[in-house]
């Protein structure tokens, strides 16, 4: 088995990653199905969050869902909720509060919900930079907003930085990539056929 089985789905929220999600090639979203793909990924991570806030280390991920070393003891006990969270486009700042190497978090806090999603894991060798070009994160992002906003559902994303990531490349990578495992963000390329929702349209 892969380390991140994939599935011939369409992209989450749309046929593409702009604003719109896809020209006329997917369904619309209803508003039960936007909540029940929530609530199925709060099912995962909720019990993350609950450790991580308790400075737990145990290993809560749901079976072997992969084929790949457990999370050392940083990735399964780094609490994304206990960094400052910032608004998405904290870029625009004159003054960078983020430099250098660094794990970043994006979240929602949708006010319908009593507990955060976590929605895409990175890295970056410069913060105050890797945010502010392209990015396929923002695509998914707009994609979902607009999907929440057009059944009358709310968001509240942010981002938040961790910048004690290792300064070299290699290891900062393989923290990212168990932090992917751990908290399966739906965002996140390796983990998008997992959480895909299973009301779009297959696309090639």
């Amino acid at each position: 088995m892969a380390l991140y089985p994939q599935a011939r789905q369409g992209q989450l929220f749309g046929g593409d990653t702009g604003l719109g999600g896809g020209a006329g090639d997917t369904l619309p979203l209803l508003k039960h199905q936007l909540l029940e793909w929530q609530q199925r990924l709060a099912s995962h991570q909720s019990p993350l969050f609950a450790a991580a806030a308790k400075g737990l280390t145990s290993d809560t991920a749901q079976g072997s869902l992969f084929e790949s070393p457990r999370p050392t003891s940083l990735a399964l006990s780094l609490n994304p909720l206990a960094l400052a969270a910032q608004h998405l486009q904290f870029w625009r700042w004159p003054q960078p509060q983020h430099q250098g190497a660094a794990v970043y978090f994006v979240l929602d806090q949708p006010p319908h919900r009593p507990e955060p999603l976590l929605l895409y894991v990175g890295e970056t060798c410069r913060a105050d930079q890797r945010w502010k070009g392209e990015h396929d994160c923002k695509g998914y992002l707009a994609a979902y907003g607009e999907a929440l906003q057009q059944v009358g559902l709310g968001s509240q994303l942010n981002i938040r930085f961790w910048s004690d990531a290792p300064a070299q490349v290699k290891p900062r990578r393989a923290l990212e990539q168990e932090l992917i495992r751990h908290w399966l963000p739906p965002f996140n390329k390796e983990t998008r056929a997992r959480w895909a929702t299973p009301f779009t349209t297959d696309l090639d």
